[in-house]
């Protein structure tokens, strides 16, 4: 089992995840299509080449998950009962086709759970990163975390 029990982890704990993921064309419009997304800036690169950016932009569903998932095998694979939430999810700079990201998760908060005993709540602090070091999401998750068998 690769996660932590809720004991393991402590306040200020980083995880700078060894996993990269470069994004691709499939991935952006996979993601658009199952949530049934047709917003042009994910899906046209003619219409964007008016905008700003000038190139499609990824799906931002796509991003957060990501940046959750490559998480999972480091904290809280096969630990965690339940994901409880998401909180102020940002993202500041754009995803683009062809971006690596990396991931960074900081522990921020740990509780006991006041209705389970044999579990607790961790508090996560997540970031994701593109190859130059820009942050590109961030987010707070809320983790409900087994304690470690007796």
């Amino acid at each position: 089992m690769a996660g932590l029990w809720f004991e393991q982890f402590s306040v200020g704990q980083v995880f700078d995840h060894a996993l990269r993921r470069t994004v691709t064309e499939t991935d952006n419009l996979m993601i658009s299509a199952l949530t049934h997304n047709p917003a042009p800036l994910h899906l046209d690169a003619e219409f964007m080449k008016g905008t700003e950016y000038g190139r499609i932009l990824v799906n931002s569903c796509f991003t957060l998950g990501l940046m959750v998932g490559v998480s999972v095998g480091d904290t809280t694979q096969g630990t965690a009962v339940a994901n409880l939430g998401w909180d102020e999810v940002r993202f500041p700079a754009p995803v683009f086709i062809g971006d690596t990201l990396r991931i960074e998760t900081e522990v921020i908060e740990i509780r006991e759970s006041k209705s389970r005993p044999d579990q607790g709540i961790v508090t996560f602090a997540q970031r994701a990163y593109n190859q130059d070091e820009t942050l590109v999401a961030q987010c707070k998750r809320a983790s409900l975390q087994r304690k470690r068998p007796v």
